[in-house]
């Protein structure tokens, strides 16, 4: 059920009203739970369960004790109806709140008889049928991330915004490991955020899905894949001059999908906080579509509550001990500038209110909060909203904001080649999964934003990504950890799927008849790597179907088998996205790997042509073996791969042995010429040789043909190719001097620069990838997270002669302490 979790409270505080409820003949034979339930602006209350112990003489060693099913009534507390169930077959729940319209505890008392029901006004009783769950069209819905640098307290935020919702009935903390988002147990451990969590919340009416997503650079695939099904991001920064590139990387983002987005600044609290810098900050780099529409009362320590410029008043208190105010006198003089600003920006919004702006009339609340809705919704405004995650305030506000600013699905519909899909549930259904879990005991969940149509429980629907047949048996709403199971889902909402087939991130669910096909999300490619090997054969045969698992989970996340250097690769998007991927390996499937460094994947050739010859016999007192080739060996151009040419005449090798030269020279090839790195783009011709009508074979060919490779080899040159990349940077402005001289310092070559975006600039070069195994965590720290990168192999060059010395010296070595072993 929405909005409810379980949590032991002091039993004293409604002992007396149970007893006289029940009876003292009830006292002893049961225990209390106190949950949580419906939390309205006037009213609010608990529910107390009582759980009788009644002995069964059918079923003694059920774990429900009583054998007959008992119905459960209705209860009703503040604002908001709540249906209760599938607690225990022997409840009944009986309504007594208090009346009074403040913010005091009342109470539910369960009793064991029909009568309490009666006796204490509780609506009437009905069958036991499980949840029931309320269901909300498109326009009362609005799909929000929350987003922003790790740190800047987006998890606290979602945590008091959910017990001012009434949602939770306490507010967890990341240090105590309890918030509802971060529920794994890499998540406590580390205390960041690594993975999006959906927690949906009521207010007002209308439902919130709060997506909260990763801050770390690390998990950008996350803020992707969100932003493709929400209408609207919550930027969270800290209160300070300078803004992270998590926000610049959020804000990116937002604007790529063309998302409305809102600013919360936090922590105002802190000794350090500096609204105005910040507030300079933005408008320097967003220009006028940043709009202040709150002003925070009291400075740092001081400070305890938020102005609101739209229906200026001030909001004291936290969370739900919110009271309203009049505005002090120091803050009107600038509340009434803030509100003629908002005005201008509302006005942009809408032409009829243009005119009525500029012939000098003030709009009305109604007409601003209208215009605000309409620039968010295009981005022409960008509203920043005050508050402190941490002690609550100022979160009712942007509650208050979400619901009546912040765009629903149907304000912005999904574009599909130039049509829009509105979400309509009687429409064609077109459902697009954004997330993927994996777990070795529940299995795969798919999240799944409906953009139109209606999903419903058993359900036949069409994968059209991969023309795949799916039946939905496992339907639910998703909040955190836990979940609600749910009987179907309409358009505009999110859901998710339990247990089906053959469905990805980035796959779209329809139907056989509408056959609706949604991009996929167009992630970052990795740009780190690093090399494992299981620690024992058990964690080898359990590592490969554990690694596809984490991909599904994961699409920025690549695993392969290089068959050039013949390490397992893991390849990511640094070293955290890497660390933790190798703590889930162990933590959710057993499975223990050690770390090494990915080698770099060089390859031989040759630099000029040779002839020679390649001679094997050996006589063992029966049959012998005779083989004996000729061949010619010649460079092709870069990738040019392997060519094979018979210019035998005369019969001097039967044609039958010709297949065995070309086998044996390609098997060489294999091993190498000189440092044991494949060989590639050469060209072979055998044309000459002889054999014994007795001792030769196949065999004996075929070890000729990588005799004779080898000898080529050495009057033709042998050298190591290495790999070189194409690199774009993309980094401020301030800091290309620096990146330029360090990719000179990696043998780079520079192709050029161009400006990217005011204030960034892009470069483009050419580097050695050997250079570059740890570059993702270079240019972090030289450009303090700002700078980001792409790279592509493009093509293979020769290597250094100094660089394949040492390449050559390691792998004699490394071949004479072979040979000193067997």
């Amino acid at each position: 059920m929405l909005g409810m979790a379980w949590k032991p409270l002091d039993i004293r505080l409604c002992k007396k009203e149970i007893l006289r409820r029940l009876g003292p003949e009830r006292h002893g034979q049961g225990f209390i739970h106190v949950v949580p339930c419906g939390y309205g602006w006037i009213r609010w209350g608990y529910v107390c369960i009582l759980k009788m112990r009644i002995s069964s003489t059918s079923n003694p060693s059920a774990r429900n004790p009583h054998p007959h099913p008992f119905p459960l009534c209705r209860t009703n507390i503040g604002t908001r109806g709540r249906e209760f169930g599938d607690y225990a077959s022997c409840f009944w729940i009986a309504k007594f709140f208090n009346p009074k319209p403040k913010r005091r505890p009342g109470f539910c008392i369960v009793g064991h008889r029909a009568a309490d029901c009666a006796s204490s006004g509780a609506a009437a009783c009905f069958p036991k049928e499980g949840v029931r769950l309320k269901t909300y069209t498109a326009d009362k819905i609005r799909n929000v991330a929350i987003v922003g640098h790790g740190g800047s307290g987006k998890t606290m935020l979602v945590e008091h915004m959910l017990f001012t919702a009434g949602a939770v009935d306490r507010v967890g903390s990341v240090d105590g490991g309890n918030t509802q988002s971060d529920f794994d147990p890499l998540e406590i451990r580390r205390k960041i955020s690594l993975n999006a969590s959906v927690m949906p919340m009521e207010w007002h009416g209308t439902k919130i899905n709060l997506i909260d997503v990763p801050g770390y650079p690390d998990f950008i695939g996350d803020l992707h894949s969100v932003a493709r099904v929400v209408e609207a991001m919550i930027i969270v920064t800290e209160a300070k001059a300078d803004i992270d590139v998590g926000f610049e990387l959020a804000w990116e983002v937002a604007e790529e999908h063309g998302l409305a987005k809102c600013i919360f600044v936090n922590k105002l609290e802190r000794d350090n906080a500096d609204f105005d810098g910040l507030m300079n900050t933005l408008h320097e780099r967003y220009g006028r579509r940043i709009v202040n529409v709150q002003i925070p009362i009291g400075h740092q320590a001081a400070f305890s509550g938020v102005l609101d410029v739209l229906n200026m008043k001030v909001y004291k208190g936290k969370d739900r001990g919110v009271e309203i105010e009049e505005i002090p006198t120091g803050y009107t003089e600038e509340a009434a500038e803030r509100r003629e600003k908002i005005m201008d920006a509302a006005a942009e919004g809408d032409d009829a209110l243009a005119m009525k702006y500029l012939e000098g009339e003030q709009l009305t609340e109604d007409e601003i909060e209208h215009g605000m809705l309409i620039g968010i919704e295009t981005g022409k405004v960008v509203p920043v909203l005050v508050g402190s995650a941490m002690s609550g305030i100022g979160v009712a506000t942007l509650l208050d904001r979400i619901v009546g600013e912040l765009p629903s699905p149907v304000d912005m519909p999904k574009q599909l080649n130039d049509k829009e899909l509105k979400p309509d549930p009687s429409g064609p259904l077109a459902a697009f999964v954004f997330k993927t879990t994996a777990d070795p005991f529940v299995g795969k969940i798919n999240y799944v934003r409906v953009f139109s149509g209606k999903l419903s429980v058993d359900q036949h629907v069409l994968n059209s990504t991969r023309e795949k047949d799916e039946r939905l048996h496992n339907l639910f709403l998703p909040h955190g950890k836990g979940q609600e199971t749910a009987t179907e889902v309409l358009a505009g909402d999110i859901c998710a799927v339990a247990k089906l087939t053959d469905v990805h991130t980035g796959d779209t669910l329809t139907t056989a008849k509408d056959r609706i096909s949604l991009d996929a999300v167009k992630l970052p490619e990795p740009i780190y790597r690093i090399a494992i090997t299981p620690v024992s054969k058990a964690d080898e045969d359990k590592m490969g179907q554990a690694i596809a698992k984490l991909q599904d989970e994961d699409p920025t996340f690549r695993a392969h088998r290089d068959p050039v250097t013949h390490q397992e690769i893991l390849e990511g998007m640094g070293d955290i996205h890497l660390d933790v991927i190798i703590e889930k390996l162990k933590s959710k499937f057993g499975v223990a790997v050690q770390i090494e460094d990915a080698r770099v994947p060089y390859k031989e050739t040759v630099r000029t042509a040779a002839k020679a010859q390649g001679r094997h016999k050996r006589q063992t007192g029966g049959k012998g073996q005779f083989g004996d080739c000729w061949i010619e060996l010649a460079p092709l151009e870069r990738g040019g791969g392997f060519a094979f040419e018979n210019k035998v005449v005369g019969g001097a090798i039967p044609k039958n042995f010709i297949p065995a030269v070309e086998k044996g020279i390609r098997e060489a090839m294999d091993h190498g010429l000189v440092a044991g790195f494949p060989v590639v783009d050469i060209r072979t011709s055998v044309y000459d040789g002889s054999y014994h009508d007795v001792d030769s074979s196949e065999a004996a060919f075929k070890m000729a043909g990588a005799i004779a490779l080898r000898a080529a080899a050495e009057k033709a040159g042998a050298t190591i190719l290495e790999p070189v990349l194409q690199v774009e940077v993309d980094v401020p402005d301030e800091a290309v001097g620096d990146v330029v001289g360090d990719l000179n310092g990696r043998r780079g070559h520079m192709q050029g620069m161009e400006p990217l975006t005011p204030g960034k600039t892009r470069i483009r070069a050419v580097v050695p990838m050997a250079t570059m195994m740890r570059y993702a965590l270079d240019l972090r720290s030289i450009t303090k997270g700002r700078g980001r990168f792409r790279q592509e192999v493009a093509k293979y060059e020769e290597l250094p002669h100094p660089e394949q010395q040492k390449l050559i010296a390691e792998y004699a070595k490394q071949r004479a302490l072979h040979e000193q072993e067997h």
